[in-house]
């Protein structure tokens, strides 16, 4: 028989569950002070450490007895965002919201703060660790978020934020930007990868036992990824990210991650001189209207998370030049236009495009870089090739494979009932995503399913004809 294990004293630290083999007054794992305890325990031992247990926090209960009333959604009033947050932000939910200098960013979530301080019936706080509260103010001013619920404060340091919590009891946080907030007693300048680990796990403790919706500023890199370590991303509850043209009124917030909700959702605003405001129906931005049709243009229905949005694919075929010709996009994947092009020369024996500069764009400032956008992209490019308008009231959508058919792309029922309800009367669609597939038909539409790029082109130049 073993020997009867005896008790023994064992020392844990309580901020990071290391265990030194004695008491020390700072922990040799995370550095913190005063957080080395000692607890009697007896059981086995792991990589000769101390298994050591200790009282819960909660104890565990039946989830049939777990209510769900503290996790419901309060909206904020700002329509796209509740969109993309799945119904508002949730009270001790933590909110990482992403983008580049200059996106919009603080503006967006000064309006949100003020519509919180409006409806929800808690004060909200906005700590600006970039700019003073007078140039938060004059920003409030022009777009008219002045409210006396609304509280400011210019902080760089995480006690000071603390502090400001215990006073207002706010219930929303803004903290722009958490790259500018450091903690003492952390090692590492302020932005930096322990800083901001520190900062964000306690701002998401805090909010979590203090039921505080939280929102979080963050910076990005070079390549628009979020700054900092990637554990940022797994403390927070949700993950935003901002984008948007600078050239463009178009500002575009995307889901990544969502703990209620879904997660591929996407919010359409415009920025404005007053401030920005929610795009409810954005469709309108990405197209142009012409009084008479013209070469070198095709509308497609794009998805953007689970939206559909019609976008104009435009393109513009040079003359033949020497050498190199010169292949620009802006706004799609220049792989999948060198793509196109090789498809549409080889398979349709109607363009010679090798020794002509090809220019192609979106309109509005919308990115299109899924595959479903290829049909469209060829048929601008042999409309602007063969000097041939498409018919004003044409879609197409597919994606082209290199031995020219058309592949099946997902969501066609919503993409078509989105172009029927801005007019559209003609759809080019790959084989099996007709009525059948779709579930119907929308009414005064017509669904006409293109096997290959050649059928697809005498398809659109039939309609082009009967206009």
């Amino acid at each position: 028989m073993s020997p009867t294990k005896t008790a023994r004293p064992a020392f844990v630290c309580d901020a990071c569950g290391h265990q030194p083999p004695k008491w020390l007054g700072r922990c040799p794992e995370c550095n913190e002070w005063g957080s080395v305890i000692e607890s009697t325990v007896t059981g086995p031992t792991v990589s000769g450490r101390v298994v050591s247990s200790r009282l819960p926090s909660e104890p565990a209960r039946p989830i049939a007895q777990i209510s769900a009333a503290p996790a419901r959604a309060v909206p904020t009033n700002v329509s796209e965002l509740d969109r993309v947050l799945g119904g508002g932000l949730v009270p001790g939910a933590v909110v990482l919201l992403a983008g580049e200098p200059g996106v919009g960013k603080s503006t967006l979530l000064l309006d949100v703060a003020q519509q919180w301080a409006a409806g929800a019936g808690t004060p909200s706080l906005v700590v600006s660790g970039e700019e003073s509260v007078s140039q938060v103010r004059l920003r409030a001013e022009r777009l008219g978020a002045l409210h006396d619920q609304l509280y400011l404060a210019s902080e760089s340091d995480l006690g000071s934020v603390l502090g400001h919590l215990d006073a207002v009891k706010p219930g929303l946080l803004v903290l722009d930007s958490v790259q500018t907030i450091s903690t003492q007693g952390t090692e590492g300048v302020p932005g930096g990868v322990t800083q901001v680990r520190a900062v964000t796990a306690a701002v998401v403790s805090v909010a979590k036992e203090r039921g505080i919706a939280t929102v979080l500023v963050g910076h990005v890199t070079k390549d628009g990824q979020v700054a900092g370590p990637r554990v940022l991303e797994h403390l927070v509850d949700v993950v935003l990210h901002f984008e948007g043209d600078k050239h463009s009124s178009l500002r575009l917030v995307r889901g990544v991650k969502n703990r209620f909700g879904a997660a591929d959702e996407v919010g359409c605003f415009e920025m404005h001189e007053s401030g920005i405001s929610s795009l409810a129906d954005p469709s309108g931005l990405f197209l142009t209207r012409y009084q008479e049709p013209v070469p070198g243009t095709c509308v497609t229905v794009a998805m953007e998370g689970r939206r559909a949005l019609v976008t104009e694919v435009q393109a513009l075929i040079g003359a033949e030049v020497q050498g190199s010709p010169r292949r620009t996009v802006s706004g799609l994947d220049s792989a999948r236009l060198a793509m196109v092009l090789a498809v549409l020369e080889r398979r349709t024996k109607q363009l010679k495009l090798y020794n002509r500069e090809v220019f192609a764009a979106t309109v509005g400032g919308i990115r299109l870089v899924e595959p479903s956008a290829d049909l469209a992209m060829a048929l601008a490019v042999a409309s602007g090739g063969l000097d041939l308008a498409m018919a004003p009231h044409l879609v197409a959508i597919g994606e082209v494979g290199l031995t020219g058919e058309i592949r099946r792309v997902g969501a066609v029922g919503r993409r078509l009932a989105e172009a029927a309800r801005l007019g559209f009367k003609v759809a080019l669609v790959p084989p099996g995503c007709g009525a059948d597939a779709t579930g119907g038909v929308p009414r005064g539409m017509e669904v006409v399913e293109v096997a290959d790029l050649r059928t697809a082109l005498q398809s659109a130049a039939r309609f082009s004809a009967s206009r």
